[in-house]
């Protein structure tokens, strides 16, 4: 797609870093923490999964808008019959059964894991849809109560093309986030946001926790000795570089240019993606940092990730720490980037942290994020006139 000409930049990058205590944000199947092997050293990783999962929370609060991903459609349906409309619980099952199974994706009969139909992909649409699909159900009641309960797998009596049409909508969430649906037509959307995994900028080990949980009868009995229970977990801490771009140009295509809805999209996903924060073991670490440093590059040709500037891994201060390293080896890094790439495609660029010296190679120092956020937008979507 050509880049749009009334919009000055095409890409937001968000470049970030961040000190995590210890945590472990990104588990993996065994409860381990996420590695990964880059310059000759091991990292801890975050997956751009759960990042994106904690800032698509963050954003939906931010936004008013909110965005369902489930197999469970039908259930959700048969609940809002049966809670909110008063449905016998019967009939409500019933409808909840004929819409899973009416639309293009299909759905699965129950079995011993999963207790009622589900559909055999995820749908992922806007939170209304669900109001949308029970007012369906309303206006099909009387075809539903004549219907059977279904058994195996059948033919549902709810016209699959107004299924369709309520799992195709979309709203901002869908727009930035992206939706992959391939068994409905026309009901992908490509995600205006890329997201890179987050990883430390130096090597890192993992610790393992023990643990012991004391059972209170026997502490306040006193007449035996032992836990109630033993286990152990692991953690580790660190600078976390992390990164993500916004595609402007794909965002004002989801929003059929519709610019002002782009702009209000992208500052709140700016704002989640910053200040967001995975929210795995939060009861037992509380890892809630903020970025040491944020720095927002506008830029009308491509994004340009500064991951490379931790390939070698940053050695611990002359003081100790891991921060101040990292942010000298980001200034560096974005510096010598745009001494390489001259004034090719760079429109604007700032920075705003916890540290206040000054950081040349990151542009404008801003006082806080907003002024930083705003900024961004003012030149990558300035107002039209």
């Amino acid at each position: 797609m050509d880049h749009n000409p009334r919009v000055p930049g095409r890409f937001i990058d968000i470049h970030l870093l961040q000190s995590i205590p210890y945590a472990n944000l990104n588990r993996d199947d065994t409860n381990s923490v996420k590695q990964v092997e880059f310059g000759g050293r091991t990292r801890t990783r975050v997956s751009s999964q759960s990042w994106k999962r904690a800032t698509r929370t963050d954003f939906q609060r931010i936004t008013g808008q909110a965005a369902v991903r489930t197999r469970r459609i039908g259930e959700a349906v048969e609940q809002v019959l049966s809670q909110d409309r008063k449905w016998p619980q019967d009939l409500a099952r019933r409808a909840g059964q004929h819409i899973a199974t009416g639309s293009s994706i299909k759905a699965e009969a129950p079995n011993e894991d999963v207790p009622a139909w589900s559909t055999n992909a995820m749908v992922y649409v806007p939170a209304p849809a669900i109001t949308e699909l029970a007012d369906l159900a309303e206006a099909h009641r009387e075809t539903i109560e004549k219907a059977s309960d279904m058994k195996k797998a059948g033919k549902s009596v709810l016209p699959k093309e107004e299924i369709d049409r309520v799992l195709r909508s979309t709203n901002g969430v869908i727009h930035l986030f992206g939706r992959m649906l391939a068994e409905i037509d026309d009901a992908g959307v490509d995600g205006a946001v890329q997201a890179a995994h987050a990883f430390t900028t130096h090597a890192t080990d993992t610790e393992i926790d023990y643990f012991a949980a004391v059972d209170d009868i026997t502490d306040a009995w006193q007449d035996t000795t032992g836990s109630a229970h033993m286990g152990n977990t692991e953690f580790s801490a660190g600078v976390f570089y992390r990164y993500a771009t916004v595609d402007l140009d794909d965002l004002l295509r989801n929003l059929k240019g519709d610019h002002a809805s782009a702009k209000e999209l992208t500052a709140a996903f700016l704002e989640a993606f910053i200040l967001s924060i995975p929210q795995a073991k939060k009861t037992a670490t509380a890892p809630h940092t903020i970025p040491d440093v944020a720095h927002l590059v506008v830029r009308s040709d491509r994004p340009v990730s500064f991951a490379a500037a931790f390939e070698e891994p940053v050695p611990v201060g002359r003081d100790g720490g891991y921060a101040r390293p990292s942010i000298t080896k980001l200034t560096e890094y974005a510096t010598a980037a745009h001494r390489m790439l001259g004034a090719r495609g760079l429109l604007q660029s700032g920075w705003t942290g916890t540290h206040t010296a000054s950081l040349q190679g990151l542009g404008d120092q801003h006082d806080s994020l907003d002024a930083l956020i705003q900024h961004a937008l003012d030149a990558a979507l300035p107002t039209e006139q």
